[in-house]
């Protein structure tokens, strides 16, 4: 909930275009907005808050190149547009001294409110000039509540306020605070922009820098680019935060690991990643934050992808050098270099295949550094198997095609292995797509239905309003507002019926 409290404004009387402009300030960056006077609610009071009568030439709501000259002309149509993102205004009446009745029958504070903006008939000058910020307040702010305070105490302890305690202060000051309190904490809204986003603090932070600096340059704020400058800056650190939340979610792997647990990980933070992303982006039109983060992901995917692969290569190296140790050592003292020594060689050979296949933990490259190194020890085998006289040609004809089908069967295995690994990694990525599209078309949908229900309350306030002015006799002025009512009518129509989007 952000708050504003407007006496701030009593500040800088002097320099009505200060006040007016921190007033308009107040209406952009309020979910609440609480008027404070003292008194009662007559006309000066009204009078006093006349900037709310400038507020179509201080906030624009759609950019010049989005606006047609119809609605920057037409004042019903500044009350449609600021009706649907406007806060709940509250007035509060300091020192009320006043019985609360209308006509000698007892009212709620929130009638006599009401009562105060009743307009009169007429069209002559004076008469215009009553209802301008009557007319304004009723049709910008959505929800309207007052609340009138007695003042704290009796009038001779008023000196010594600050000093009193609690229980000092009169009951019904107490009372009606509790009930103020209790609906700007409990039942005031989030802020919101326009098509009903909740807006965070850090999100608060960007639109009030850009308003001010806006109004600074001598600028008219337009919530329409302020909204989308926000969009941009957030989708952008959206994107940036879910890569954060997959990378550190992968580097806590030891590699190498197989397939299976890589694939399992990478499908584990990339939905992190997604949510996070979810959780902070909005207005991603046609998802584009969302593809530049799943391309993101995709390049470290890719990364950590190879990063596994050097390590089981690397450690698969390194135990097939440990167990063929033994191997050459023999060959170098003329171990096998006897009849039936071909026989040994390959007896050998055979344990260390085995000691190798038994091995857990050897990654995605098993199986093609093992058939790299059936090719380095080609030779090896082949001067072995020559140098055996036990053995006849025909056997050792046998023998080297007995090798040959045995590395073919080798390169397969690596060939399979190859091939699994890009079907899965296809798979992932395929996977990770489809979370993305469902995620993003939920978010967009979610976005059409906060829209919709804006509009919607936006409908209701207007045709209650219309109900009033008819009920008050004022006939004309509630015809005047048809236009505006038919226009929020098929507003709530298209965004009833707009359940399709573009997706990534």
């Amino acid at each position: 909930m952000a708050s504003f409290n407007l006496e701030l404004v009593v500040v800088f009387q002097g320099d009505q275009e200060n006040d007016a402009w921190i007033f308009a300030l107040a209406i952009l960056l309020s979910s609440t907005l609480v008027y404070n006077s003292k008194g009662t609610i007559d006309n000066q009071a009204v009078e006093n808050l006349q900037y709310v009568t400038e507020l179509t030439d201080r906030i624009k709501v759609k950019s010049p190149a989005n606006a047609s000259s119809a609605e920057d002309d037409d004042d019903d149509g500044a009350d449609v547009q600021f009706v649907q993102f406007f806060p709940s205004f509250v007035w509060a009446v300091r020192d009320f001294t006043l019985l609360l009745e209308i006509n000698g029958t007892e009212v709620t504070a929130d009638k006599y409110l009401e009562h105060a903006l009743s307009l009169k008939r007429g069209n002559d000058k004076k008469t215009v000039a009553y209802n301008l910020p009557r007319e304004c307040i009723r049709n910008y702010f959505p929800e309207r509540r007052c609340f009138v305070f007695e003042t704290p105490a009796a009038p001779e302890k008023m000196a010594h306020l600050e000093s009193m305690d609690e229980n000092q202060l009169s009951s019904s000051f107490k009372a009606v605070t509790l009930k103020f309190c209790d609906y700007i904490y409990n039942e005031s809204s989030v802020k919101k922009v326009k098509g009903g986003l909740p807006v965070t603090g850090r999100m608060l932070g960007h639109l009030a820098k850009t308003y001010v600096e806006t109004i600074a340059s001598g600028g008219v704020p337009c919530l329409e680019n302020a909204v989308l400058a926000m969009a941009q800056i957030e989708n952008q650190a959206a994107v940036q935060e879910g890569l954060q939340v997959y990378k550190k979610g992968m580097q806590e792997i030891t590699f190498p690991v197989d397939m299976e647990e890589m694939s399992r990980k990478h499908g584990q933070w990339d939905s992190q990643a997604i949510e996070a992303f979810r959780n902070r982006s909005f207005k991603d039109e046609n998802g584009e934050y969302m593809k530049t983060l799943m391309e993101a992901i995709k390049e470290a995917y890719a990364a950590f992808l190879a990063e596994n692969d050097k390590s089981s290569e690397g450690l698969c190296r390194q135990l097939l050098s440990q167990l063929s140790e033994s191997i050459g050592k023999k060959l170098e003292n003329g171990f096998y270099a006897k009849p039936g020594g071909y026989d040994l060689y390959c007896v050998d050979r055979q344990d260390l295949l085995d000691e190798y296949n038994r091995a857990p933990n050897k990654g995605v490259k098993a199986e093609e550094v093992l058939e790299n190194f059936l090719k380095e020890k080609s030779a090896e085998s082949t001067a072995v198997r020559q140098a055996d006289k036990q053995l006849t040609e025909k056997e050792k004809k046998i023998h080297e095609e007995r090798e040959k089908a045995a590395l073919l069967a080798q390169q397969n295995k690596a060939e399979e292995e190859k091939r699994l690994q890009m079907e899965k990694t296809l798979k992932d990525e395929r996977e990770s797509h489809e979370k993305a599209v469902e995620v993003i078309r939920q978010k967009m949908e979610d976005e059409v239905a906060l829209q919709k229900k804006e509009l919607e309350m936006a409908l209701e306030c207007k045709l209650r309003e219309q109900r009033d002015l008819m009920q008050q006799g004022f006939k004309a002025k509630s015809d005047e507002m048809a236009q505006a009512i038919n226009s929020l009518r098929a507003e709530v129509a298209c965004a009833r019926s707009n359940k399709s989007c573009n997706i990534i």
